[in-house]
């Protein structure tokens, strides 16, 4: 018997609960929490069969978190709420004694940073509760980590040159959108770009460094380098690396409309008075973009995700490797409702918690994907519809 309990109700956490609902010999008891109850109702409606328990909750609060935690009970919890709500949530954890699992870093709400430092620092805490947390089990963050993880166990002695490269090549049919909460989306992508260089990190503008490259079965498409957190986790873990960075595609009526916003404040996360009320221009933004839960009817198009790495195998020859997986919106939507930005987030969280409740990432501390053994995580890749492919000695383009 395992109880699973979902926090976050979006088109990631409607993913996972289906997700979780597919897979009953692992997750026997499922609940879903969410500020909004009547959303967790709607979504165990759709999946049927009464597999579904609902409730309520604000996760800013910790002591909210601990009623709904000693009520429920569960094994495990599954965070696909904000990053802003991790510490709260990793508190309420430590205070009844449950483990758990996240997408995202935490970053707080006044300042667009993302560093793991504050989810790192209940390292010990978790170790001497003996309770497990895993950091970053998404697509990217997740199985990107996963991925190198995989590389490093097979094929590589000494990885030298990692690029985690991010293609959505979808269509939604909107003039402006973002494919995960806006506030989260436009926050990543408008601050500066950083990678990992020779022991150092190196600073870029925002959106400054783009190139082509060339992803399988779409062909080419502009790709911006970004920050993305998981390159902080896997360069720690992975000395050898000297390089390390990521790549994300932006259509060019994508960055037009982004450029526009932060013309004219709407990217700006501090308070102004308006009307003699305190607002967050970002959010109020949110409020009136469309929401990425309600895009999958008409998305078509698939995104491309994978790592590219180069350096010396097992007997010290240089190789280079493209490990990606490909995953349709069309096809997402028909199995889960929601695009495949959301299912591509979405199902690596549910692995990640089953390879906890099947006893093969059980590990007490703080722990990114990375540090737990990626092959039967992989395995599961391939069942729960993200297969994944393998390149070998190609140009990486990068």
């Amino acid at each position: 018997m395992a109880k699973v309990l979902i926090i976050g109700a979006g088109g990631v956490g409607t993913v996972v609960a289906h997700k979780c609902a597919q897979n009953p010999d692992v997750f026997t008891e499922i609940v879903l929490a969410s500020r909004t109850r009547s959303k967790c109702e709607a979504i165990a409606r759709k999946i049927g069969g009464g597999r579904i328990t609902t409730d309520s909750v604000d996760a800013d609060s910790v002591e909210q978190l601990v009623e709904l935690f000693n009520r429920h009970k569960p094994d495990i919890v599954i965070n696909v709420a904000l990053p802003y709500q991790d510490l709260t949530i990793m508190d309420a954890c430590l205070e009844c004694g449950v483990n758990y699992l996240d997408t995202a870093n935490y970053e707080p709400r006044d300042v667009a940073h993302f560093e793991y430092s504050w989810q790192w620092a209940y390292k010990e805490k978790f170790e001497k509760a003996g309770l497990t947390a895993i950091l970053g089990c998404g697509f990217d963050p997740g199985v990107s980590g996963v991925f190198t993880a995989y590389a490093a166990k097979h094929y590589f002695s000494d990885m030298e040159y990692l690029d985690i490269v991010d293609c959505n090549a979808g269509d939604h049919g909107k003039a402006f959108a973002t494919n995960f909460n806006p506030e989260i989306n436009i926050r990543e992508i408008t601050q500066n770009g950083r990678y990992y260089q020779d022991g150092q990190w190196v600073t870029t503008g925002p959106l400054e460094i783009h190139k082509a490259l060339t992803y399988p079965n779409i062909g080419p498409r502009d790709s911006y380098l970004l920050y993305h957190e998981e390159l902080e986790s896997l360069v720690k873990n992975y000395p050898s690396i000297k390089r390390a960075r990521f790549w994300m595609t932006f259509g060019q009526e994508y960055l037009t409309h982004l450029r526009v916003i932060q013309d004219i404040g709407m990217a700006r996360i501090d308070e102004i008075d308006y009307n003699g009320q305190k607002i967050v221009p970002l959010q109020f933004l949110k409020a009136v973009l469309p929401n990425p839960q309600d895009l999958g009817e008409n998305y078509t198009g698939e995104t491309s995700i994978g790592c590219r790495i180069e350096g010396l195998d097992k007997e010290k020859n240089h190789l280079t490797y493209y490990i990606y997986n490909n995953c349709s919106h069309e096809a997402a939507y028909r199995e889960t409702g929601m695009q495949a930005v959301s299912y591509t987030t979405g199902v690596p969280a549910m692995i990640g918690a089953m390879m906890f409740l099947t006893g093969k990432w059980v590990k007490p501390g703080v722990h990114n994907v990375e540090e737990f053994d990626p092959d039967p995580f992989m395995e599961q890749l391939n069942v729960q519809g993200l297969p994944w492919n393998e390149q070998f000695n190609i140009d990486l383009e990068v």
